[in-house]
């Protein structure tokens, strides 16, 4: 990126946001309505392969309507590669689902409504100019074609995991480790069907022959289902996998909605910006939890630290600002993300080991402190005894002092 002699005549903001998910649809709406002039560019509204969870913190954190939420989760059922199964109920709270083809169109409605300008657009390069600010080119594809080019004085990448911004402004943006995911969307069976089928629960099956390495999964969305998997090898069929478990459950048969597949980034990158004027959100950074899989949440919180950092970027001129929102992610969640990719990397290494994993589902104390953790977005502290149990229960199953 070299620089270049300002340019007049050209459309001005103060910010664009290449990407419209929820990383995006949120750092334009906080910064809209801290006052900023904001254009969101968003390349032609695909809808990302999820599995639609969120905790109730989201909902209350980022003012999500009821209407948004078309599922509400009690519980969770574990199968493991013998077909064992634990039911994990969420206790007293619940699990809300959204459907992305309406949650996402919502995100960037609302930053619409309070004032950014959207435009359908797929996002070419960048130039600083000598004033130190960002010209940018973007591809039309609303209809009228032709590439624009806008000036900006700060650009957020909320473009996904395969990042085009990331790849040309951070360094080792070109290198995120991703999981290849794969859901179909499906309508979700009446009761006399006989379907493996509960709509309030989520299923996650850990067995190899439908991920070698990640998980796959059966989550009500309402009149809907989604059923999908993943994994990060290259020779790994996702839509033969998702056809097994279509039939496995009795959803072989139901009527295919839509089909989507997309990389789901597995480790946040270690910088985020360009110690210039450029930031990564979302999955462009890579927030999203290792093992779970979740990213809506985190994607929520990544657009609302990068607006923040953005903000005060604007405000004092100084590019160390934009590495404020790494650095407030990372105290929240890094530990959790840690803890995580450990617990990918061991226990789904082997059929053996997730058979395993699965039976430490069993205790109250693991079903305890997972809800409690995944609903309220941090490390549980009042009962430190169950941590500790569950410290020696999975240091034993490491040494394999434990049967399966």
């Amino acid at each position: 990126m070299h620089a270049e002699t300002e340019t007049t005549g050209i459309p001005e903001y103060d910010v664009v946001v290449v990407g419209g998910g929820p990383a995006g649809a949120t750092a334009a709406y906080d910064l809209t309505k801290s006052g900023r002039k904001v254009l969101l560019i968003e390349r032609g509204f695909r809808i990302k392969p999820c599995g639609g969870a969120i905790p109730p913190r989201a909902v209350e954190q980022f003012n999500i309507p009821s209407e948004q939420i078309v599922a509400r989760i009690r519980s969770a059922r574990m199968i493991s590669p013998a077909d064992q199964r634990v039911d994990m109920p969420v206790g007293d709270t619940y699990v809300a689902m959204v459907d992305r083809d309406k949650f996402d169109p919502f995100l960037r409605e609302r930053a619409v409504a309070a004032g950014a300008t959207l435009q359908i657009g797929a996002y070419k390069s960048l130039v600083y100019q000598e004033d130190g600010r960002v010209r940018l080119r973007y591809l039309d594809k609303s209809g009228s074609g032709g590439e624009h080019e806008v000036v900006a004085s700060a650009v957020i990448g909320a473009d996904g995991a395969k990042s085009r911004v990331g790849a040309q402004c951070i360094p080792g943006g070109d290198k995120l480790k991703c999981v290849f995911a794969y859901h179909e969307i499906v309508e979700a069976p009446q009761k006399e069907q006989g379907a493996d089928y509960d709509e309030a629960r989520c299923d996650v099956w850990y067995q190899g022959r439908l991920s070698p390495d990640f998980y796959a999964w059966v989550f009500p969305h309402g009149k809907h289902a989604s059923i999908g998997t993943g994994s990060a090898q290259k020779n790994y069929s996702a839509t033969a996998a998702v056809e097994a478990l279509r039939k496995d459950v009795g959803l072989d048969t139901a009527k295919t909605i839509r089909r989507e597949g997309a990389p789901i980034p597995m480790k946040p990158l270690k910088r985020w910006d360009d110690g210039r004027a450029v930031l990564l959100a979302g999955d462009s950074a890579g927030v999203v939890a290792p093992a779970s899989g979740e990213g809506i949440y985190y994607a929520l919180l990544g657009g609302r630290l990068a607006a923040e950092a953005i903000n005060e970027f604007l405000v004092n001129r100084n590019p160390a600002a934009l590495k404020l929102a790494r650095k407030r992610f990372m105290k929240l969640h890094g530990k959790v993300f840690f803890v995580l990719g450990l617990l990918q990397r061991f226990w789904y290494g082997s059929d053996k080991r997730r058979e395993k994993f699965v039976k430490m589902c069993r205790d109250p104390d693991i079903q305890y402190l997972t809800w409690q953790s995944y609903t309220q977005k941090e490390l549980v502290r009042e009962r430190p005894t169950a941590h500790v149990k569950i410290f020696f229960k999975d240091l034993a199953e490491l040494l394999g002092l434990a049967r399966a």
